[in-house]
């Protein structure tokens, strides 16, 4: 069957938002955003065949050696697997003093509950509770209306803080707070502040101080504009919310029409704090954004990322080993052949990045390689397996 002629018979475009006063074009991003690597559940869910708890915890300690502070490391309400292996994560003593450990929970009592038997005892917890807000998922799904999708979000909200507050006084537990608006990009903006008010007033202890602040994790679930749009979704959350500064506000980009990485940095133009990804872009149908990319970009524009790459073959062995999956060779900075520049001979490329290297300066020779220093920077050479 050939293409169809005309479209627009099958698919309906975007609606643009009527945002005429967007600041987000005319900004620079100064500083990295906070890091939460999600690997270990949305990156581990989408592999054919799932990491093993071995493979899991080996890929939890680079995570942790490449400098994430913030890493989700598993959805444990969901079968007697993921339970277990966060259980031991705790039980073992494998989570250092300064990472958060975040886990996921849809907005279901007995989800929540099993939950929180499985990170009893933990140091620090991420609490990610998330409910679809799109009207597709009102209508179809939960055959609620907006009120009653309010109500089921604060019930749980609710239902969260208690179990936080048993956990806190037995415990010592320090806890945060992540709502997660799945289906962000299809919902109505006004409502997603009205959900997201309501859920923080039901939460209650959203202070201006940065751990105590409730993070709401705004989603591309599935990207169906292009980053732009994601840009205006973003900024006019960031300016319709109360108490700004009580919020923090993340992404979690797709990759289905292949521009996670624009949307992202366009969503961190926009007023975003944090960023959820996976290592070059493993996750669910087309990919997580790719937060090597993403913290390189930074490197490149003279902004320390807050990550540490500078061993790309062993996060490239790693990867490889527990994921079962390749590394693209054109993956901009991993790739194998990512940096060569046909027709020259390999030699003369490598030469070109060997002598720019000892300049203090980019703008001093261009990039005639790279506009990363692959081989100085991140130890990759182009020519080599892993």
């Amino acid at each position: 069957m050939p293409m169809l002629a005309d479209p627009s018979v099958k698919y309906t475009p975007y609606t643009p938002l009527d945002l005429p006063d967007r600041q987000w074009p005319a900004r620079h991003i100064e500083q990295h955003p906070i890091w939460l690597s999600t690997d270990l559940r949305d990156g581990n869910q989408a592999l054919a065949r799932p990491m093993t708890a071995t493979q899991k915890r080996t890929f939890f300690r680079h995570l942790v050696k490449c400098g994430f502070q913030e890493i989700e490391v598993g959805y444990p309400s969901a079968s007697d697997t993921e339970f277990d292996f966060v259980r031991s994560l705790i039980d073992d003593g494998e989570i250092p003093e300064d990472v958060w450990m975040q886990v996921m929970t849809p907005a279901r009592g007995e989800l929540i509950r099993r939950t929180f038997d499985a990170i009893a005892g933990a140091r620090k917890v991420i609490i990610s509770l998330f409910n679809a807000t799109a009207p597709c998922f009102r209508r179809v799904v939960f055959g609620k209306s907006k009120e009653e999708i309010i109500e089921l979000a604060t019930t749980h909200t609710r239902l969260v803080r208690a179990y936080v507050d048993k956990h806190s006084a037995q415990n010592g537990t320090k806890f945060r707070l992540i709502y997660g608006v799945e289906a962000f990009t299809q919902t109505e903006p006004e409502y997603v502040v009205e959900i997201c008010t309501a859920v923080k007033n039901a939460w209650g202890l959203a202070r201006s101080e940065w751990e105590e602040r409730i993070m709401y994790n705004l989603p591309a679930t599935v990207e169906i504009a292009p980053p732009n749009h994601y840009a205006d979704q973003i900024e006019y959350f960031c300016t319709h919310m109360a108490n700004r500064n009580e919020i923090i506000v993340s992404l979690h980009t797709h990759n289905d029409r292949g521009t996670a990485i624009a949307a992202t940095e366009l969503g961190l133009l926009a007023g975003a704090d944090r960023v959820e990804g996976c290592l070059f872009g493993n996750g669910e149908r087309s990919g997580n954004v790719d937060l090597i990319t993403l913290a390189l970009n930074l490197q490149t524009q003279g902004i320390p990322c807050g990550l540490d790459f500078s061993n790309m073959q062993e996060t490239i062995g790693i990867y490889t080993r527990c994921t079962g999956l390749p590394v693209h060779p054109r993956h901009p900075y991993a790739g194998r052949i990512a940096s060569s520049i046909p027709p020259a001979p390999r030699q003369d490329a490598e030469d070109a990045e060997d002598q720019i290297t000892s300049h203090a300066k980019a703008e001093e020779t261009g990039y005639p390689v790279a506009p990363l220093r692959v081989r100085s920077e991140v130890k990759r050479n182009m020519w080599q397996e892993v």
